[in-house]
C-alpha cells in the first residue's frame, strides 16, 4: 500500500494555515474597507450595501472635511489637527519624563512607603476618567485652564503618569544591577548611569510606553467635549462627534474623518514597529 510522501503533510498544513490566516485578516480589515467605501460615497446616508466598492467614487467628503474654515476664515482643521498633536506629544513627554525617574527609584531603592505607593498607582487606574471629571472641571476653573490646551494636557498626564510609572518600572526590573554596579565602581555617579546606561537600555519600553500614552490622549473624547467649548480648542474626536447630530448624522464626512484620525497613529506604529516589537516581548525570555 502506498504512503503519502512525508513532505506532503506540512504542505498541506501550510497550506490550511494559510488560509486561515486570510481568512482571518479579511474579517478584521472589513469593517476598515467598508469605513472607507462610506467616505468615498457621495451620499451621506448610511448604507446597509455589504459590498466593498461604491457605485461612485468622490473625494468631497475628505475636501469637506479637511477645508472646514472658522467664522473668521481660518482654516478651522489644520488647528484642531495642532490642538491633537500638541496635547498627545506633551501628554506623553509629560508622562514619560515624569514616570521615568518615579519608576527607576521605585524599582532601584527600598524607601518606606514604596510598596504603597505602586499600590495607589494602580488604584487610579481603576477608575474611568469620567469620575473624576467633575472635580477636575471644578480645579481647571479656578486655575483659569478651561478651553485651554494646557489645562486638557495637564488632565491627561494625571492619568498617563501612573500607567507610565508601572510599565517602566517593569521593564527597569529587567535590567541587570550588575551593570550599574560595575558603572559604579569606575566612579560614575547616579544620574551618569541613570541617563548613559539604564535609559538606552530602556528605549524600546520608552517607545512603546510613550506611544500607548500618545494614543490614550489622543483618541479620548469625554473630558475634550466636557472641558472644550470654543471649537478652535477642539481636538479631533471632538470634531468627529460634531458630524452626529440629532436628527441625522453626515455619514460620509464621519468616515473620512475617522480615517483622517487613523492615519497619523497608523503612521506612527509602522515608524515605530521594530521597537514596539522589542518593547512588548522584552522580559519574555531571561537569561
Amino acid at each position: 500500500m502506498a504512503r503519502p510522501s512525508a513532505p506532503a503533510v506540512p504542505m498541506l498544513r501550510r497550506i490550511v494555515v494559510n488560509l486561515l490566516l486570510v481568512l482571518v485578516c479579511a474579517a478584521a480589515l472589513y469593517p476598515v474597507l467598508w469605513v472607507l467605501k462610506m467616505a468615498l460615497t457621495p451620499s451621506q446616508a448610511f448604507s446597509m450595501d455589504p459590498g466593498l466598492i461604491p457605485d461612485a467614487f468622490t473625494l468631497d467628503n475628505f475636501a469637506s472635511v479637511v477645508g472646514t474654515r472658522d467664522a473668521t476664515g481660518g482654516w478651522l482643521f489644520g488647528r484642531q489637527l495642532a490642538n491633537s498633536l500638541i496635547v498627545s506629544l506633551v501628554t506623553s513627554a509629560v508622562g514619560i519624563g515624569l514616570s521615568c525617574t518615579a519608576a527607576y527609584s521605585m524599582s532601584r531603592f527600598a524607601f518606606p512607603g514604596r510598596d504603597a505607593g505602586m499600590q495607589a498607582f494602580l488604584v487610579t487606574q481603576m477608575f474611568p476618567g469620567v469620575v473624576m471629571l467633575i472635580p477636575l472641571y471644578i480645579l481647571l476653573d479656578k486655575l483659569g485652564l478651561l478651553d485651554s490646551l494646557a489645562g486638557l494636557a495637564l488632565v491627561y498626564s494625571t492619568t498617563a503618569i501612573p500607567f507610565c510609572t508601572w510599565n517602566m518600572k517593569g521593564y527597569f526590573d529587567t535590567i541587570p544591577k550588575e551593570l550599574e554596579e560595575a558603572a559604579l565602581m569606575d566612579g560614575a555617579s547616579r544620574w551618569t548611569i541613570f541617563t548613559r546606561i539604564v535609559l538606552p537600555l530602556a528605549k524600546p519600553a520608552l517607545v512603546v510606553t510613550g506611544l500607548f500614552s500618545f494614543m490614550t490622549a489622543w483618541n479620548e473624547f469625554i473630558l475634550a467635549a466636557t472641558l472644550m467649548s470654543d471649537e478652535r480648542s477642539f481636538t479631533l474626536p471632538v470634531v468627529l462627534q460634531g458630524y452626529v447630530g440629532d436628527f441625522g448624522t453626515e455619514w460620509g464626512r464621519f468616515a473620512a474623518g475617522a480615517i483622517l484620525v487613523s492615519a497619523p497613529v497608523m503612521a506612527l506604529f509602522f515608524a515605530l514597529q521594530r521597537h514596539l516589537v522589542e518593547g512588548l516581548t522584552a522580559g519574555g525570555v531571561k537569561g
